[in-house]
């Protein structure tokens, strides 16, 4: 189906529609927009913020200064476009997904430990290549490829480097087996032992590091202090 303009005046598309194409057309993949130039764009529609909003439902990623530190707080990246909602057979065959609630959100960050399932790093830590840089991780949904071939999905927390890396690529459960086979028998045995308890194991430090680089940058040396003045 030919993609519409987004402002055409014969159009009888909904808010969402329309959104959808003035990103492609307007603001195109990569670039950023405020609220205020949404608004502008469609003036007296209340609810454009939440239509653009709606798109995540369809495969569309946007991004605030949540996921993408490098942005203001007022302004979002469109990152890249998914289902082309314009066309009535793509929309429909595309199931909406589930928004995720806030509670559910923090138990997987919780889960995971507040670290990226990737390559590892907590949030606000700098990366090694580039101490410059302090993670930033957010909960993804990923495409999982069973074993036997099927796809699911799943939420798992990923810094914003690995996401915006990772591509369409989904998760294979085969990796698992092929990693694990190269593994050292004491080795395998911990992970065995990690698979059980649901978590990778850490040490009481670590958890201390990670709670640590949770607290604002600019309230760390308070709490370097008291446990100072407690040693």
């Amino acid at each position: 189906m030919k993609q519409p303009a987004w402002d055409d005046p014969e159009s009888k598309a909904g808010t969402m529609i329309r959104g959808a194409l003035w990103l492609l057309q307007v603001v195109g993949e990569g670039g950023t927009f405020t609220k205020n130039e949404l608004r502008t764009a469609f003036p007296g529609i209340s609810q454009i913020d939440r239509r653009i909003r709606d798109l995540r439902d369809y495969g569309w990623i946007l991004h605030s200064n949540v996921e993408d530190a490098s942005l203001l707080a007022e302004d979002q990246r469109f990152v890249k476009a998914g289902v082309p909602v314009w066309d009535p057979h793509e929309r429909r065959q595309a199931a909406p997904r589930k928004a995720m609630s806030s509670k559910d959100r923090q138990a997987v960050l919780i889960r995971d430990g507040y670290m990226c399932t990737l390559c590892g790093i907590a949030g606000a830590e700098p990366y090694p290549d580039d101490p410059v840089i302090t993670a930033v991780v957010a909960v993804s949904r990923r495409t999982i490829r069973t074993l036997d071939g099927r796809e699911t999905e799943a939420f798992v927390t990923e810094c914003k480097r690995c996401t915006s890396g990772r591509g369409a690529s989904p998760i294979l459960e085969r990796d698992v087996l092929l990693a694990a086979a190269e593994l050292s028998p004491g080795d395998r045995r911990r992970f065995v032992r990690w698979m059980e308890r649901g978590r990778r194991g850490s040490t009481e430090l670590d958890r201390a590091w990670a709670a640590y680089l949770r607290v604002p940058t600019d309230r760390r040396q308070n709490i370097a202090d008291q446990l100072r003045r407690e040693q």
